[in-house]
């Protein structure tokens, strides 16, 4: 009888024993799957922040990341390829898992892009597509044809065109950097609406920076370099030399991005222009990324349309692959983009053409209210009561 108790005793504490072991092995094992979330970084390289587009990008982008319990690193270029360069090689030697970039130039950060890759880790092309190497796993953007097909369209239906009317229209046309991919795309886009315009006659450039002959490849001789406003007022300005004074009348003008619409404005009414904001005789002016400037500038009838990309929608896309990747899981993609190497998997957003009052008949064209109403900027800011 005695044996018989100390085999069950012995049986309990070994039971016991094992259900403790147990349960700390679990408790650990969770412990380090926790730790092991919390040191895989995520480095995201803007490339610049002399712009409010790229600071908001990159802020919310970092707050999607951080929400999943992965660590972020968020740097500016300050519009330099070497310091791009630098900081991705950085992110590398930081033991990064994933780097977002949002290249200064396509083509030059290739070899940086390429030395992570030989490392291990993933590289998400960030709106902007890395060019001219295999080392890109994804790229993240809108669509970007689409965003001059709502310029296109917005200045042909303010001139008339789309009923018929014959012109000829003074319009001044712009691209933007030429060392940016996707300005080709913007510029693409419009092309092929306007391109018949020109060819009729019913559109001229007094300029002479476009012709009828005008072709697309031939879009980096109109560029603005790094998309900066005071480039496109000074370029501008040469322009407005054609105009007389104001006596040969500017009837629109085909901007890509709203800090290049605020270089042609300030050059406008810099120029003493006698073209008053609001009326008739003032140019009709699209853009691009729904800048404060912009939106206020649209109310004020200085600007008549902006293409505004939800940069909140496309940083949750961009933390959503992110964590999936993170988490060892498959990522969906829908499109793909070529970068001159091969077709990278690609994830294409909508936007939509902001007005001062916008559409009823069109949902993708709403008013400037609708972008305050989305929380994406305040009444205040823009100046809208």
């Amino acid at each position: 009888m005695k044996s018989w108790k100390k085999v069950l005793t012995v049986g309990a504490v070994l039971a016991t024993t094992l259900i403790v072991t147990g349960c700390s092995s679990s408790r650990s094992t969770s412990s380090d799957k926790s730790t092991d979330k919390k040191e895989k970084l995520v480095y995201i390289s803007m490339p610049t922040e002399a712009e409010e587009r790229w600071v908001k990008d990159g802020n919310e982008l970092k707050k999607q990341i951080k929400k999943s319990g992965y660590k972020v690193d968020l740097t500016f270029a300050q519009d330099k390829v070497e310091q791009q360069n630098s900081d991705i090689e950085n992110a590398v030697n930081k033991g990064a898992a994933i780097i977002v970039v949002a290249a200064k130039d396509g083509s030059a950060v290739g070899p940086a892009v390429e030395k992570a890759r030989d490392a291990g880790v993933k590289v998400i092309s960030y709106d902007r597509l890395i060019l001219d190497t295999k080392a890109v796993d994804y790229y993240v953007t809108f669509q970007l044809e689409k965003t001059g097909v709502w310029e296109a369209n917005y200045l042909i239906e303010k001139l008339g065109l789309d009923k018929g009317k014959k012109g000829p229209f003074n319009v001044e046309l712009f691209t933007g950097s030429a060392d940016d991919n996707n300005a080709k795309y913007f510029f693409k886009g419009a092309w092929e609406l306007l391109q018949p315009y020109f060819e009729s006659g019913a559109l001229v450039s007094p300029s002479g920076k476009v012709t009828k002959n005008f072709k697309l490849e031939n879009w980096q001789d109109i560029s603005i370099d790094s998309w900066k406003m005071e480039k496109a007022q000074s370029e501008m300005e040469s322009r407005l030399a054609k105009y007389n004074g104001g006596k040969t009348h500017l009837d629109a003008v085909l901007s890509p991005y709203d800090g290049i619409s605020k270089g042609v404005i300030n050059a406008i009414e810099g120029q003493g222009m006698p073209w008053k904001p609001g009326t008739d005789q003032w140019p009709y002016i699209t853009g691009q990324d729904a800048m404060v400037t912009a939106l206020s500038d649209i109310l004020d009838g200085k600007q008549g349309e902006t293409v505004w990309k939800d940069t909140r929608a496309l940083a949750t896309k961009v933390a959503e692959v992110c964590v999936t990747i993170l988490d060892g899981k498959k990522v969906k993609t829908t499109e793909t983009m070529n970068n001159n190497k091969f077709d990278v998997p690609s994830i294409l957003l909508d936007s939509k053409s902001v007005t001062k009052n916008g559409a009823s008949d069109a949902k993708d064209t709403i008013s400037v209210k609708d972008v305050v109403d989305s929380g994406y900027v305040t009444a205040e800011k823009v100046g809208l009561k």
